[in-house]
């Protein structure tokens, strides 16, 4: 899991940016009653805590470098086809490309990430996965 410090400048910046489908984050309430409808399942995990720079007095003082992935699981309803799910991956895509909020700043990014789409139940799955990093200290 990533920090809370890499978890929620990335949760608000999503509800405050993404208008376009409902968002739901680990451990929230689907949002959606009825019909199957288009939606974002958002993951954020904090993969590794390491040291970024030497020389400082004491090692806790030096600076810390947290790398981590963001994934976006993008689900349309099952049986329509991949279209809408890849126009909303890359819209997600794009939001974040280049981005930095605050400390952290998004790389390497991937529609798919080698992986083939999944179809479960009444929904497509498409996920858009993108690295990022963010330093402390």
């Amino acid at each position: 899991m990533a920090t809370p410090q890499a978890f929620e400048p990335i949760e608000d910046f999503l509800r405050s940016h993404w208008t376009l489908t409902p968002l739901v984050f680990e451990n929230e309430a689907w949002p959606l009653d009825g019909e199957p409808a288009d939606f974002v399942f958002v993951e954020v995990f904090g993969d590794l805590m390491d040291q970024a720079s030497i020389g400082a007095e004491t090692q806790a003082a030096n600076r810390w470098r947290e790398n981590g992935q963001l994934s976006l699981h993008v689900l349309v309803p099952n049986g329509g086809g991949t279209r809408t799910a890849r126009q909303l991956s890359r819209q997600l895509y794009d939001l974040f490309r280049g981005q930095e909020i605050g400390s952290i700043r998004f790389g390497t990014a991937s529609i798919g990430a080698g992986e083939p789409g999944e179809m479960d139940g009444n929904y497509y799955r498409m996920t858009v996965t993108i690295d990022f990093e963010r330093d402390e200290g």
